[in-house]
């Protein structure tokens, strides 16, 4: 038979401590902002393609229609603030 080791139980801060509780939501923004940052680099590169393909096949670089399109769907989700989001990722996703 073993002996059995006995150790002290570490002191934690209870489940509603603000602390507790504003660090474990930081990091959880933290890492949604990793994946929103991911995906916004994803959505830049499928729009790359996008223009691309659509200038070697003889059309323009920026589709205007499909822009109001996305507009539209971020403020009508997000409002008035959404279609700021959606200029800023339509700025970013232009290319040079």
């Amino acid at each position: 038979m073993r002996p059995t080791t006995v150790t002290e139980p570490t002191p934690q801060a209870a489940p509603d401590d603000p602390e507790t509780v504003i660090a474990a939501e930081r990091a959880r923004i933290d890492a949604l902002d990793a994946r929103i940052v991911a995906l916004v680099r994803e959505r830049m590169e499928v729009s790359e393609t996008i223009q691309r393909v659509r200038i070697e096949s003889g059309g323009r670089r920026v589709h205007l229609a499909r822009e109001m399109e996305i507009l539209d769907h971020y403020s009508g989700e997000l409002g008035s603030a959404g279609r700021d989001l959606a200029m800023t990722l339509l700025r970013l996703c232009r290319g040079h």
